[in-house]
């Protein structure tokens, strides 16, 4: 059974750091595509960073220069580490594992998500 764990989440004031992690099991970590998706309310969910197996990173716009992506493959677990917080990046932050199946087909596992909320 494969489950991704998400932790981190939490309440902070414009401006602070949080980090987030989501431990997996159930699934051959290194061999997977990892990103953390977010969804503020009323939008539509939207991808914030991906890390590759072999640890190619890749942000969105909105949050490049202050969010980094990294993962320890001996853990099985992926981190977001969020600096200079805005209230625009309230949301609930999700955990993504992107695999491909021995037929060539995508997999996807999403984690239960975690809150994030930036408010003064």
């Amino acid at each position: 059974q494969v489950q991704l764990v998400e932790s981190g989440g939490g309440l902070v004031q414009p401006g602070e750091s949080l980090s987030l992690s989501c431990t997996a099991s159930g699934i051959t970590f290194s061999n997977y595509d990892m990103n953390w998706y977010r969804q503020a309310p009323g939008k539509e969910r939207e991808l914030v960073a991906t890390i590759t197996g072999a640890s190619s990173t890749n942000y969105a716009d909105s949050v490049k220069g202050r969010f980094t992506i990294s993962r320890d493959n001996a853990k099985n677990t992926v981190y977001l580490r969020m600096n200079s917080l805005k209230s625009e990046d309230t949301a609930v932050y999700y955990c993504n594992a992107l695999g491909t199946s021995w037929k060539g087909h995508s997999i996807n596992y999403w984690g239960q998500g975690t809150q994030v909320t930036v408010s003064s």
